[in-house]
């Protein structure tokens, strides 16, 4: 048991900058969706794609939903 939970922290560094990253990303992504008039197909995809695709899928939707203004 107690093993176990050593592995846990020593993993805990790589784990918890991946996290941030993650979140950070997933918000900027929702709330330059939100904010937009118009995207390149119907937004709850596209928040359904940043909220489920882990950490690609707000990248895709930088690169691919967003229609220039």
């Amino acid at each position: 048991m107690n093993t176990n939970i050593d592995e846990i922290i020593k993993y805990l560094p790589l784990i918890i900058p991946l996290v941030v990253i993650q979140l950070g990303l997933m918000i900027f992504a929702l709330v330059d969706l939100l904010r937009r008039e118009q995207t390149r197909g119907p937004k709850w995809v596209w928040a359904l794609v940043i909220l489920f695709v882990n950490m690609i899928g707000p990248i895709i939707y930088f690169v691919a939903g967003r229609e220039d203004e």
